[in-house]
């Protein structure tokens, strides 16, 4: 792996922290990438490791005349409000820093010519928003000129920039702490990875995702009833996942009542399918299939890409509920087919309480991050402590299902599914 891990920085650290913690974290610490005997084995002379986040004992701005600014882009991820609320009180509280602006709209807010006013926030401001789903501040999707956006950050006096957002906003964020190094600019960037999908390179888990899993188990629940309550019943739920099956994967292990899981790692033939639950009718006369929104897109038409540069998706789960209607109408097997959605639902619903317990800790150590003056970063969760990412290393591809491993094979035997349905 030749991976630069290194995390670059504005300046030297030359302030005392006014933190009263316990801890503070060397600069020296590091985790391993690989932590098996296997990797140690491998004998390299400096194993690959990320930087530990946490606070430190000297750090870059100055809290008293420094200025923040947050902001959410993307699609909406349950602890988004929750993240916004833990940056504001760690920056007030612990740091001292008396200037916060959430900008409103992904960042449209950085463009002055789309004319959204910051928002001031304060710890009274903040102090109730992780009660509700969604995000103060709103979101859009798309790119803007890194330029501008800088133009942006100047004007205002603002030192560090907090994205939060997914892969999308990452590369944003990498654009303009980029433009802000050729500018020579002392101006802190520090991702916090938000995908509802949990496929972020080098981070073991994204906020978000622990609330879908467990609001999926409802659609879930209810898909097995509306199949075990009549003959031959057969319940579809579809979730989010556009390139990667985390969320499904691990719904369907929380559950157990699914009988198939679908999910884009793994192609699937129609013929296999509906062999499978032909089969599964004649034993225990119902089945519930769990598939990831991008399962099967040879299937479906989805035409063009979003706002975000990502291509649309056609929806998998009508389709397979007309075409194993008709598989089995066509076979003369009564069946009945309940298709149910609830992506929407869950992904503007609050943070569960280990989701929000997370969004606090990934935000105080990207203040912690900032107020060092480490940049171009995220902040991330890799072999049980919390670590600085560069952002280039978490944008170059997504992170997915490794269907040779022991995860998938879970599934297998938690469902009883063939291994191949090719």
């Amino acid at each position: 792996m030749t991976e630069d891990f290194s995390i670059e920085r504005v300046g030297q650290c030359t302030f005392n922290s006014r933190l009263d913690s316990g801890v503070f974290i060397n600069d020296n610490e590091g985790v391993l990438i690989d932590v098996t005997l296997s990797g140690f084995q491998k004998g390299q002379v400096k194993p690959n490791f990320l930087e530990k986040a946490g606070p430190r004992k000297k750090i870059f701005f100055n809290p008293e005349t420094s200025r923040a600014a947050l902001v959410t882009c993307g699609g909406l991820c349950p602890g988004l409000n929750d993240v916004i609320r833990a940056i504001v009180m760690v920056l007030w509280y612990r740091y001292g820093v008396r200037e916060v602006f959430g900008l409103r709209y992904g960042f449209e807010g950085l463009i002055t010519s789309c004319n959204h006013e910051p928002l001031v926030l304060t710890p009274e401001v903040v102090e109730d928003i992780h009660n509700d789903g969604g995000t103060i501040l709103g979101t859009s999707r798309g790119p803007q000129e890194p330029a501008l956006m800088v133009d942006f950050l100047l004007e205002k006096k603002i030192n560090m920039l907090f994205t939060i957002g997914g892969d999308g906003t990452q590369r944003g964020a990498l654009a303009i702490s980029r433009e802000i190094k050729k500018r020579g600019l002392a101006i802190s960037v520090i991702g916090i990875p938000k995908t509802i999908d949990n496929d972020i390179l080098f981070t073991e888990r994204t906020f978000g995702f622990e609330t879908a899993v467990a609001m999926s188990q409802i659609p879930i629940i209810g898909a097995h009833m509306e199949a075990k309550g009549v003959k031959n019943g057969i319940g579809i739920v579809k979730l989010m996942g556009r390139e990667s099956g985390f969320i499904a994967v691990y719904a369907t292990l929380a559950s157990s009542d699914v009988n198939l899981v679908l999910i884009p790692e793994i192609p699937f033939s129609l013929e296999d399918v509906f062999a499978y639950l032909k089969e599964r009718m004649s034993r225990k006369r119902h089945a519930v299939i769990v598939v990831a929104e991008g399962a099967g897109q040879e299937y479906v038409y989805g035409e063009g890409t979003n706002a975000s540069g990502n291509k649309k998706l056609g929806d998998i789960g009508l389709f397979l509920k007309k075409e194993i209607t008709e598989y089995f109408r066509n076979c003369n097997i009564q069946t009945t087919v309940r298709y149910i959605d609830p992506s929407y639902t869950i992904r503007s619903a609050p943070a569960t309480p280990g989701d929000s317990v997370f969004c606090f800790q990934l935000a105080e150590n990207a203040v912690h991050a900032a107020m060092s003056g480490r940049t171009g970063m995220v902040v991330g969760i890799w072999n049980g402590h919390f670590v600085h990412i560069p952002i280039q290393l978490c944008v170059k591809g997504r992170k997915r299902i490794d269907t040779s491993g022991l995860l998938w094979q879970s599934v297998l035997d938690n469902t009883g599914q063939p291994r191949k349905l090719t």
